[in-house]
């Protein structure tokens, strides 16, 4: 029965991804480890990772984008902007208290993002690139503070 019952958990990960959770997170609680789908548990947890680190990349991205926008374009500052600084800093501040091992890839890929962030700018802005300096202008700590604006 249990070769069965193995075969049938493993078959909803292609067939009803849903019911294919709950079966898993009925099995973890009920401590039937040996029923588990266990290759499909681990894709899934490895996925869960790479999302949760997109997630915060992209927040990074465009709170970035935003903050260059207001220092460079100032005569075009909108409530939208502001909203959106906010938006992101929070959603980057709460991924940092909710799994603080992130600090360690915000330092990882803080460059990158900045770099990609100056061209996304440019795009909206019509601005050059070399209006945005390719060292970033904000430190961690500016971007990460709630109220941060940068002056002209």
């Amino acid at each position: 029965m249990r070769a069965s019952q193995m075969k049938l958990v493993k078959s909803l990960y292609e067939t009803d991804f849903n019911l294919w959770l709950e079966e898993n997170v009925k099995l973890l609680k009920q401590h039937q480890l040996e029923q588990l789908d266990i290759d499909n548990l681990i894709e899934e947890l490895e996925a869960m990772g790479r999302s949760e680190k997109k997630g915060f990349r992209s927040n990074l991205e465009q709170l970035l984008m935003h903050l260059l926008k207001w220092k460079y374009q100032s005569n075009k500052r909108t409530g939208s902007w502001e909203r959106s600084i906010l938006e992101h800093r929070n959603r980057i501040l709460e991924d940092l208290e909710d799994s603080p091992s992130l600090k360690l890839y915000f330092d990882e890929v803080f460059d990158k993002c900045y770099q990609n962030s100056r061209k996304y700018a440019k795009a909206e802005t019509g601005l050059l690139l070399n209006t945005f300096p390719e060292v970033c202008p904000f430190t961690k700590t500016q971007i990460s503070t709630p109220d941060y604006l940068p002056k002209d």
